[in-house]
């Protein structure tokens, strides 16, 4: 199967083609990471991007019912230099390229990914067209040019669960659909920490971080207001990572604003951004943005150096932030905020990706913190 990929500045790529067969058009990045591309595909950060994987065999080790981080693939594309033919683990399902195709997600291959991946940090990421249907130039790049741009996107509300749920068990959670609330009284009382969650896109390996550290968890839909989550009786709030421009969530930004003076409040990823502007920051587009499990990142309140896993376009101005908020960890590559805190309130959040689904361990001990605020302020109560 024919596939070509073309970027909005007229470049064009011409592969072989796998999973399914579709066009697809989004803002195309890359990724640094040699393994888990399964917890990549389904990570809800990819919503509208189109992934590029820099290490240059991918698949050789299937796919599994165990570690999708989400529902489906979000991904909108994938692009990778060579697909394994054999997959060789006991824990495989299927081929990347049976699971693309299940999923309605084209793929191409058989391209030079080092030479896009150099173009993309050159130019900065741009919108692309991903077709196995249409391969006529001319077609797929209009189509690129037209898709809609990243900056002042809103598809945190578009990948965000329909209703709240509680969860439960999560190697249940694993196999299913999430336990539906319908009108349950959520203030039964119980000795566990009450996390309500929002989801923004979130990622499951992060609920069972918390359920592992004795959290009761209800995950609440993007737009959910204060009051509601008020409501619930929390012990703690906790703000997950989503794709998109965090500024177009208005309602979210308020709501926040609310909440920081009333809970403990962890964010992560899109949930960093967020609690950025909730405090009075401002936000801004990255040239290529952050995708992989190698990001080195300085803890500036300790002096260590955490390896981290981040998938994220959009960062924090720092000089944007309030004297009350101070600036925790860095970037280590480029400099960029990569963790913030209030200076009074236990409220706090960092850029990566500490639960880890795929990537190092090193940040794990962040949802400890979180677990250590909520005994803390709830003895104050």
């Amino acid at each position: 199967m024919e596939a070509i990929l073309a970027l909005e500045d007229g470049r064009v790529w011409r592969g072989q083609g796998f999973g399914a067969k579709a066009e697809v058009a989004g803002e195309v990045v890359f990724n640094t990471s040699m393994t888990g591309y399964q917890e990549i595909l389904t990570d809800p950060s990819y919503s509208g991007q189109i992934i590029t994987m820099t290490y240059p065999l991918i698949g050789n080790y299937g796919l599994n019912n165990e570690d999708a981080e989400s529902r489906t693939v979000f991904a909108e594309g994938f692009i990778v230099r060579e697909v394994s033919r054999t997959v060789s683990n006991w824990r495989a399902n299927e081929s990347l390229d049976q699971y693309l195709t299940r999923h309605g997600v084209p793929g191409i291959s058989e391209i030079d990914t080092r030479s896009l991946v150099r173009h993309i940090r050159e130019r900065g990421s741009m919108r692309g067209c991903l077709s196995t249907e249409d391969t006529a130039e001319e077609a797929v790049v209009t189509r690129a040019r037209n898709a809609p741009q990243m900056v002042g996107l809103d598809l945190a509300s578009s990948v965000t669960c329909k209703e709240p749920y509680v969860w439960r068990d999560a190697q249940a959670e694993a196999y299913g659909s999430p336990t539906l609330l319908h009108g349950a009284d959520l203030s039964v009382t119980s000795r566990m920490l009450h996390v309500v969650a929002y989801d923004f896109g979130l990622k499951r390996n992060s609920l069972r971080n918390m359920a592992a550290l004795g959290c009761r968890i209800t995950v609440v839909p993007a737009h959910t207001t204060a009051e509601r989550v008020i409501a619930l009786k929390p012990d703690g709030v906790w703000l997950s990572n989503g794709p998109g421009d965090p500024e177009p969530l208005k309602s979210v930004i308020e709501n926040l604003k609310i909440l920081c003076e009333r809970f403990p409040v962890f964010g992560i990823c899109l949930g960093h951004q967020l609690m950025g502007l909730a405090l009075g920051g401002k936000t801004y587009k990255l040239p290529f943005g952050h995708h992989g499990g190698n990001q080195p990142v300085k803890d500036l309140t300790t002096g260590r150096i955490e390896i981290t896993a981040q998938n994220h376009g959009f960062a924090v101005d720092a000089d944007s932030l309030p004297a009350d908020c101070e600036v925790t960890h860095l970037n280590l590559n480029d400099g960029t905020v990569e963790g913030l805190r209030h200076r009074t309130l236990p409220v706090y959040s960092v850029q990566y990706h500490p639960e880890a689904g795929p990537g190092p361990h090193d940040a794990a001990h962040l949802f400890e913190r979180f677990v250590t605020a909520m005994k803390a302020a709830k003895k104050t109560k």
